[in-house]
């Protein structure tokens, strides 16, 4: 395949319009879009629900501010998932800190003992790295004032600092192979929740934070490990195939379910209430994207909003 030929603004806007039909009605919008957005990051990353894929051209009337509004609403999307991924990131190295300290004490020779994790020879070296990583986390010169404060002033820095230079998915593989009464008082403090359940939630989180962080597509999520198998996949009357849900497992919608669990009610029933402006707005924004559409794309049955209605 051959190489992709580098295009002018102008150039662009011409192949969008008479290659591939989008409707352009002001070229000067469509100029200054693409500069701030890039045509690959816009065009590339969006185009797929406003396109007829036999052709590989545009569906009939669709507008270049109808893939824009789509690029946005997915970066608000993002922002909204993002905020509250972190609420449930502050909680997880808050609780995974205290009770770590709690059984082991505060010197930092404590996180850096293998022996302090669950440290059978299946997890051996996965744990090795994860000490490495941490080691690696705390160590001076550090560009974190606080990692530099402790190690300066006290020659020791606690485990509730450190986690603070530690990524989603750090702190996830942390819990993960931290010890079994550990792991059971983290998860107590999160209602319905065994230790094995808690790290499928967390793990799904941190993906999800993964896509919000690097500005990458967020409507049409996907992961490889599914989350288990909930009240809430029950009450809700999930789609199933094969004895298996479909939806609500792998997708942003498994994300929405996560985050039912892991955050508070009024603060979830706060995110869902921004989501679901969200949903309106770009329906409302981009007539030839059906809610059947996106709601396929981004996992969501046609009750998701009855989430709230059912006990976790």
């Amino acid at each position: 395949m051959a190489n992709k030929t580098f295009l002018t603004y102008d150039e662009q806007i011409e192949k969008l319009e008479k290659e591939k039909q989008l409707v352009i009605s002001d070229p000067e919008f469509a100029k200054t879009t693409l500069q701030k957005l890039s045509y690959f990051s816009l065009i590339g990353g969006y185009k797929d629900l406003f396109k007829h894929k036999p052709s590989g051209k545009y569906l009939h009337d669709v507008t270049f501010e109808e893939i824009t509004a789509l690029y946005y609403f997915d970066e608000e999307l993002r922002t909204l998932f993002l905020k509250y991924i972190l609420h449930v990131e502050r909680q997880l190295k808050s609780m995974l800190s205290y009770h770590f300290c709690e059984k082991y004490g505060e010197q930092q020779v404590a996180y850096l003992t293998a022996n302090n994790y669950n440290y059978t020879r299946r997890n051996q070296n996965k744990i090795n790295r994860l000490i490495t990583t941490i080691t690696k986390a705390i160590a001076m010169p550090s560009n974190y004032s606080y990692i530099t404060h402790h190690a300066t002033v006290y020659g020791n820095v606690p485990l509730w600092v450190a986690t603070n230079a530690l990524t989603f998915g750090q702190i996830s593989k942390m819990y993960q192979y931290s010890t079994s009464d550990i792991r059971a008082k983290v998860s107590h403090n999160f209602a319905n929740m065994s230790e094995v359940q808690l790290h499928q939630l967390i793990r799904i989180l941190a993906s999800c934070r993964n896509v919000c962080a690097h500005n990458e597509r967020l409507y049409s999520f996907q992961v490889t490990e599914a989350i288990p198998d909930t009240v809430l996949h029950k009450k809700l009357q999930l789609p199933t195939k094969k004895g298996q849900y479909i939806l609500g497992k792998k997708d942003l919608f498994a994300v929405v379910i996560a985050l039912r669990y892991l955050i508070d009610n009024e603060e979830f029933k706060q995110f869902k209430k921004e989501l679901k402006c969200l949903i309106a707005s770009v329906l409302k924004s981009c007539p030839h994207i059906s809610q059947e559409i996106l709601f396929s794309k981004m996992g969501f049955p046609d009750n998701w909003e009855k989430v709230t209605r059912y006990k976790k």
